[in-house]
């Protein structure tokens, strides 16, 4: 039963991700005719890509942002739902040791002191964001006997840190130039996307997912309490490192190309546990495929439903904190 809710889940969302992905290949400020879309692709595709503006904006504006888009999505909900196994709690969300903050304030000094020169910032805020996590965990090793509460608070602590350096940093900031390029770069956005950030980004979320997906069996064990998996021959401890650093990379890869976007890791999860439960072998899977259909859909109301694009992190709150109340009354247990 549950085996054939899950096909077909998955073959929806799927079906979903093509329909989507081809209706924001026409959708936008600039509408492109349905059978213009696919006269592109398959130019394109076959080595005679048409010298258009249409072309230019299908195959190197809106092509990449999909795939980012789909990327970024995907890898969040893997991440949040990693470590909602891992931390016992279904409300936590994969910036919850500090990454985002960390990410958020690299770039902020990149941009505050490179103007990202040689493409600086990025390397920064992926800098930062490790560095966040490594210092949450790093301060939770103080004490002896250290507990996932210990873990938790610590990433509080840091991310509270960052915070206020990212606050510092808006504060110094030329209220010209600087200032608003760090406010918007913060709020997240897919604009201006390109097959380079694609090319960048696919790597480190790639593989963060693959071996978060390869540890789907671990996490179910820890669900049951760092005592029970003891006795099961699973290290509570060694996995929930290599989780912790596989989720870190993701979110650091997707902070550092798009800005901060919050929600998507915290209620695709539990929207994948309504629908299939809690067996992280089916729940992994799900959330791959709708994190990376959801945030798709919300990247085209951003850019259709104003003249001005909307940023991305502001949407993603807008829809998703409403979204994330329903599904938490109709979620047991928590």
């Amino acid at each position: 039963m549950k085996q054939n809710r899950f096909i077909i889940a998955i073959a929806s969302g799927i079906t979903m991700i093509i329909l989507v992905g081809f209706i924001s290949m026409f959708l936008g400020r600039y509408m492109i005719n349905p059978f213009k879309v696919v006269q592109i692709l398959y130019s394109n595709m076959t080595g005679n890509a048409l010298d258009t503006v249409q072309n230019t904006i299908v195959w190197d504006i809106r092509l990449p942002r999909i795939f980012l888009t789909m990327m970024v999505g995907a890898g969040l909900s893997v991440a949040g739902a990693a470590f909602q196994g891992c931390f016992h709690n279904p409300l936590v969300s994969p910036d919850l040791l500090g990454v985002s903050a960390g990410a958020g304030f690299g770039a902020a000094l990149g941009i505050l002191y490179t103007s990202d020169v040689f493409g600086i910032t990025p390397l920064l805020s992926f800098g930062f964001g490790v560095l966040a996590v490594s210092a949450s965990w790093l301060l939770s090793r103080i004490k002896k006997n250290s507990t996932i509460l210990s873990l938790i608070l610590s990433g509080i602590i840091i991310s509270s840190v960052f915070h206020s350096l990212i606050s510092l940093i808006k504060f110094v900031a030329d209220t010209d130039s600087q200032l608003p390029a760090i406010t918007y770069w913060l709020m997240g956005s897919f604009a201006n996307t390109s097959w380079d950030n694609v090319i960048f980004a696919v790597l480190p979320i790639s593989v963060g997912i693959f071996i978060l997906f390869s540890l789907r069996w671990h996490i179910n064990i820890l669900t049951l309490g760092d005592e029970e998996a003891k006795t099961l021959g699973v290290k509570p401890e060694k996995i929930r490192i290599i989780i912790i650093l596989a989720s870190t990379m993701i979110t650091a890869s997707a902070v550092m190309m798009t800005g901060i976007i919050g929600w998507v890791g915290l209620i695709i999860p539990n929207l994948c546990r309504m629908i299939i439960g809690s067996d992280y072998k089916y729940l992994m899977p799900l959330a791959c495929i709708l994190g990376a259909l959801f945030m798709m859909s919300i990247d085209i109301i951003a850019r259709v439903i104003t003249p001005a694009e909307i940023p991305i992190g502001v949407l993603s709150a807008l829809i998703g904190a409403p979204f994330f109340a329903i599904v938490y009354s109709k979620t047991k247990g928590i």
